[in-house]
């Protein structure tokens, strides 16, 4: 069962099997139109270290360490406490308190702009009570 492509359209193509068969199929190209530009913004985890033992454990592939997301310039971590609010809060980028900064590490970018992601995380934060 061969194909063949039938050429009409630069964006669309379509394939029909060349055997007695009523099946085609289109491919449609992606082209990127002037409205779909939209800026993406880097995220970051930011891992810290949780004990300064970490700076011996490290070297051998251990440790205990707590984490961030950094994006759009706030870090977002979650951790916990016995208190009856939620355990998100909002940090300055690398600079939890309480522990000391090992690495950021790219993990991708979002197109959500800065009011989405803080919305996003306070619907985590209603079931997250740290």
């Amino acid at each position: 069962m061969a194909l063949r492509p039938k050429r009409r359209w630069n964006s669309v193509k379509a394939l029909c099997f060349t055997e007695k068969s009523a099946r085609c199929f289109c491919l449609f190209s992606k082209v990127k139109s002037d409205d779909d530009v939209t800026i993406s913004s880097p995220v970051y985890l930011n891992v810290y270290d949780l004990t300064p033992i970490n700076g011996y454990l490290y070297w051998a592939g251990l440790g205990i360490f707590h984490s961030g997301v950094e994006v759009h310039g706030v870090e977002y971590a979650f951790g916990a406490h016995d208190y009856s609010s939620s355990g998100v809060f909002e940090v300055e980028p690398r600079q939890c308190p309480g522990f000391q900064f090992r690495k950021s590490i790219f993990i991708g970018s979002t197109k959500l702009d800065a009011t989405q992601v803080r919305e996003f995380m306070e619907r985590q934060a209603a079931y997250y009570n740290g």
